[in-house]
């Protein structure tokens, strides 16, 4: 298996990263208008050169804890083959090319848990841990059909 790159971002005090061939791109924080009755995580939408682009905080998503902005906060425009989604992110820190010896799956309990978390591997660094994940399992297909029904 080739080396998989990943792009590195920090949600809470951890450190998560998603496959670069996923990202379509990555933007300084901007305005999100927020629509009525949309899921709690979703926090709405921006306009991207003329793209409606829902933009998810998967840190209220895994932690319940809303993202707050500053300087370093980003979206993440990533393609879910049939969805163009944006996530927050309290930062974005680098480009990481990982080989399948750095990458364990997730630990069983972990896949107990949640059916819906997108964890798909861990990534083993010297000194550090990622969470890798698979952000097509994110969400249970109710949570998509809601996010995708909010671009329209």
């Amino acid at each position: 298996m080739a080396d998989q790159q990943f792009v590195v971002f920090k949600l809470h005090t951890e450190e998560y990263g998603i496959e670069i061939k996923n990202v379509q791109e990555i933007v300084h924080m901007q305005e999100i208008t927020r629509l009525p009755q949309s899921l709690e995580f979703v926090e709405g939408i921006i306009n991207l050169r003329g793209r409606i682009i829902p933009v998810v905080d998967l840190k209220k998503r895994f932690y319940g804890v809303k993202t707050e902005t500053g300087d370093n906060t980003r979206i993440i425009v990533i393609d879910l083959g049939n969805q163009v989604l944006g996530i927050m992110a309290d930062e974005v820190s680098e480009v990481l090319r990982l080989n399948e010896t750095m990458i364990d799956p997730p630990p069983a309990i972990i896949m107990q848990m949640s059916s819906g978390n997108g964890v798909k591997g861990i990534g083993k660094l010297e000194d550090r841990l990622l969470i890798l994940l698979d952000l097509t399992k994110a969400f249970s297909l109710e949570e998509k059909q809601q996010i995708q029904a909010t671009a329209g």
